[in-house]
């Protein structure tokens, strides 16, 4: 059996599915869910759904809330501060490192990826316009080549991700952090540096967005 037909572990189906719920905002932070609604909600056995939830606490995605439910942590200004620190630390490294093999039909796919990303933005499809971008960071990511850079990228989008989304959902697309412009330019033009600063921007108004929505809440 080759790789394309060997079929993936119905355990590691439920962690990608439950982690994409906490990355795109469907569970809301700081909102309790039971482990027995994640069940049905994925439509997966309870122990496939356990591991998924351990190995997202691990990763600082979710929080035990006792009585059998979890929680997406809510975001402080000072985790968000921590969060920012690292994510402009870690990102426009991981974009420098991948502007040399960023050429041809990868820049196309991912002005591709882009334009899906301005259609959900332009539609007000908060869902796609998540899924979308993220697709185009991590595309640009993957390319580094950078293996614990990524997973560090990952698990910081785990943190950042569901507020975002409620920031977006409140004020609503004309906050949407998109400099991806700047970004496929740089690509265009081979210019490493001026892609890792498209990069490094484009993080920080989200940044920004968040931590206003945070001091107005406060």
């Amino acid at each position: 059996m080759d790789a394309d037909n060997r079929k993936i572990p119905s355990h590691e189906v439920t962690y990608a599915r439950l982690r994409d719920m906490v990355l795109y905002g469907h569970l809301e932070p700081g909102q309790p869910v039971t482990i027995q609604g994640l069940v049905a909600d994925l439509g997966a056995g309870m122990t496939p759904v356990r591991e998924a939830i351990r190995r997202l606490m691990a990763e600082g995605a979710l929080l035990p809330q006792g009585n059998r439910r979890v929680a997406v942590p809510q975001l402080s200004a000072d985790m968000l501060d921590q969060v920012a620190f690292a994510r402009l630390a870690i990102e426009p490294k991981l974009a420098e490192l991948a502007a040399p093999r960023l050429t041809g039909d990868r820049v196309d796919q991912l002005e591709a990826i882009d334009g899906a990303v301005n259609r959900a933005i332009d539609a007000g499809r908060l869902s796609d316009y998540l899924t979308a971008n993220h697709a185009f960071h991590f595309a640009i990511y993957e390319a580094a080549d950078a293996p614990v850079l990524y997973d560090m990228a990952r698990s910081l989008w785990l943190r950042a991700g569901p507020s975002l989304r409620a920031v977006i959902a409140r004020y609503g697309r004309e906050v949407a952090p998109d400099l991806h412009r700047e970004a496929l330019a740089a690509m265009r033009n081979g210019d490493a540096k001026a892609l890792a600063a498209a990069i490094e921007r484009d993080i920080q108004q989200g940044v920004d967005h968040v931590r206003q929505a945070l001091s107005e809440a406060a």
